[in-house]
């Protein structure tokens, strides 16, 4: 749970720089305990040794009423420590939980990234994401 957590709060570093609405004291993004849990939520962790290295999860959605597709696999915790990027170790976190999703009957994929974040842009596309569609913000006069 240690490394989960410590996890957590890298993503949230490596996010803080692409998002000014971010609060500025400690914040957390996961529910560690229903990640663990859930029956429609697939949590994994990459090793290297007895090393933790990396994290990624699935979570089944249902779809919008409109779409093809009834559910989809959001990913999200995606994460590999510095010293292990580079190293394919995303990618196989993500074709894990395509398999799993796979076998859930599950056929559309998604997730979310910063537009900014050339670096994890390309690392999705790598693994055979594609960009889809930009949400947009605006705070008060234009913040």
């Amino acid at each position: 749970m240690d490394t989960l957590l410590q996890f957590e709060q890298g993503v949230i570093t490596a996010e803080r720089p692409f998002d000014k609405t971010l609060r500025d004291e400690s914040i957390h993004y996961y529910d560690l305990h229903q990640l663990l849990t859930a029956q429609h939520i697939r949590l994994l962790v990459a090793q290297c040794g007895d090393e933790i290295i990396g994290s990624g999860y699935a979570r089944i959605e249902t779809a919008k009423p409109y779409l093809k597709h009834q559910r989809y696999a959001y990913l999200g915790f995606m994460y590999v420590l510095p010293a292990y990027r580079g190293r394919g170790v995303n990618k196989m976190i993500i074709d894990t939980l395509t398999e799993w999703a796979t076998a859930q009957r599950i056929t559309e994929l998604r997730l979310e990234v910063y537009s900014d974040n050339e670096p994890a842009l390309k690392a999705y596309e790598k693994a055979g994401f594609s960009r889809h569609m930009i949400e947009m913000r605006m705070g008060p006069k234009g913040e």
